[in-house]
This record gives structure tokens, C-alpha cells and sequence, in this order.
């Protein structure tokens, strides 16, 4: 089996720095001792971390299965449960000590870095995006509220969802997975 080029050595390494330790915390050695390259060569293929950060929210991006919402052979209120499922099985699959590499960001470094905050927010929007078509598609099919705006909707719950992640953190429990999923689809959702 061919070894993965030295830039995706970089990149998953980089993600799984920035996902557990943050951005600041991860250093350009920590992340090329991970993907077990010599330093030197990080700038042969990023010229910043910063520049790296975009990259690795990308392919963060790419793992969270945003294309799910999109199917249409499923329903869409059973969609929108099994993506957020899916969001709270992996982060329970890390002992609750990770959050959503979007809202981590969100958090730490979008006042200090205009490209980052870009990134963030592109990612944001779509996802946001996916989740007001499938909440369109839902209220069109009836299983979800009619008087509700899908883009003010499709906001609400990332911010709620982001919310719970804070909180499932912070107090070390799933507790908080089941607020969401209570109030989202018994009372926002007909589901």
C-alpha cells in the first residue's frame, strides 16, 4: 500500500491537533511530529498554520457527512436525527472531550484571524444551507412545521447544537444530547 503524500500526512495530522488541543495550543513541530515528517517540510506545502487551519476545517468538513441531509431517500425529519446522531455518537466515541472543530474555532480565534473566521463561517453556511433544505423538504412533506423560516431554523439548531456540545463537555455527560434531541423533535419538529 502507497504511502500517503507528506501533505496529507500534514493535514490529518493537523486536524486531529487542532481538534483536541485547539489552535493555539497545536504547534506547526506538534502536528509534524504526528504526521511524522521533519518541520522543515511544512512549509514546503502551507505557508501557516493559519493557511493549514482552512485546509483542516475543509476536510473536517468533509467528515461530518453534510451530504446525508441532502438524501433524498430518506425522510427528511428521520434525515436531520441521523445526522445530529451521528455528530453526538462521534463525539461520544471520543469520551465527550471534543466539540465541533466549526464552533471550537468559533470560539478561540475568529476575532484574531480574518481568514479563519472566513472559513468557519463558510462552513457554517453550508451546512446551514443543507439543514434549511431538508427542513424545507420536511415542512413540504408535513413532518415539520410549516410556520417555521428553514434558514432561521436551520441557524437556531446549529447554534443550539453547538450549545450542547459546550455543555456535554463541560459537565462530562450525554445529558445534554438528550435536551437537544427532546426539544428539537418533539417541539420545533412534528417527528
Amino acid at each position: 500500500m502507497a504511502r500517503r503524500s507528506m501533505r496529507e500526512e500534514i493535514v490529518e495530522a493537523a486536524l486531529a491537533q487542532f481538534h483536541e488541543r485547539g489552535f493555539n495550543a497545536a504547534a506547526v513541530k506538534d502536528i509534524t511530529d504526528r504526521a511524522g515528517v521533519p518541520k522543515g517540510s511544512f512549509y514546503n506545502h502551507f505557508e501557516s498554520k493559519e493557511a493549514l487551519a482552512i485546509v483542516a476545517l475543509e476536510r473536517y468538513g468533509d467528515g461530518r457527512r453534510l451530504g446525508d441531509l441532502a438524501d433524498k431517500s430518506v425522510e427528511p425529519v428521520a434525515r436531520i436525527r441521523k445526522h445530529f446522531e451521528f455528530l453526538r455518537d462521534e463525539v461520544i466515541s471520543f469520551g465527550i472531550t471534543r466539540g465541533c472543530l466549526l464552533g471550537n474555532f468559533g470560539t478561540e480565534i475568529v476575532d484574531h484571524s480574518e481568514p479563519i473566521r472566513i472559513g468557519v463561517r463558510t462552513g457554517l453556511e453550508m451546512w446551514s444551507g443543507l439543514l434549511a433544505g431538508a427542513i424545507t423538504e420536511g415542512q413540504e412533506a408535513g413532518g415539520i412545521r410549516k410556520d417555521l423560516n428553514a434558514d432561521q431554523t436551520a441557524r437556531y439548531l446549529l447554534s443550539a447544537w453547538e450549545g450542547t456540545l459546550i455543555q456535554a463537555r463541560a459537565y462530562k455527560s450525554t445529558e445534554p444530547f438528550e435536551s437537544f434531541f427532546s426539544i428539537t423533535f418533539a417541539s420545533l419538529f412534528k417527528g
